[in-house]
């Protein structure tokens, strides 16, 4: 059964934005879907996130396919920098390299570790077949010059949408139909 992992990203949980959407659209189709809640969301860090992410996989194969939002893209892709094998594909919505806006101290002080921590790419490349990475081309946290970096440094095919923001809960942004579309294309 292909499975999917949908990971929120800071500050966020389960049942916000477009993942009960996108976990009920997928789940129709026949998928097995889970959205963690990540540990200490407010303050994500990637000694807690990426062992939870870990936990709640368990076994990966080419029948798991992950959808990360914002730093949930960045868990996934340390995650997969640690597996030996192969997963079916992943959906970045949001993602983001080193390149970020934050707004006072203490989010700088919580992303400098996720900035300054290298992504072995190569790694990332070999633990996947397949890469879509959305982008929004009025995301206030996400500068559009990622897009350039998912496609140099992980191949991913990219997509753009229009005044969609950060894509997120704060955004109204209930459905993503980019995203289901993209895991049905890498799935399929």
């Amino acid at each position: 059964m292909k499975r999917v992992f949908i990971v929120h990203g800071w500050s966020g949980y389960p049942g916000e934005c477009w993942f009960p959407w996108l976990k009920q659209e997928l789940e129709k189709r026949g998928f097995q879907v889970s959205v963690p809640q990540m540990p200490d969301a407010d303050s994500p860090a990637m000694d807690t996130w990426v062992p939870h992410l870990a936990n709640a996989v368990g076994t990966p194969d080419k029948d798991t396919y992950f959808v990360g939002h914002s730093i949930g893209c960045q868990t996934i892709m340390r995650y997969l920098q640690s597996i030996n094998g192969q997963v079916g594909g992943v959906v970045f919505v949001a993602g983001f390299f080193e390149v970020l806006k934050l707004y006072d101290a203490e989010e700088q002080e919580i992303a400098k570790p996720w900035l300054e921590t290298p992504i072995d790419a190569a790694k990332v490349r070999n633990a996947a077949k397949n890469f879509i990475a959305i982008f929004s081309d009025n995301d206030k946290y996400i500068p559009l010059e990622n897009e350039t970096l998912f496609k140099q440094r992980l191949g991913a095919k990219t997509i753009i949408v229009k005044n969609k923001g950060h894509m997120g809960a704060s955004d109204n942004c209930p459905q993503l139909p980019e995203a289901l579309d993209a895991v049905l294309e890498i799935s399929g």
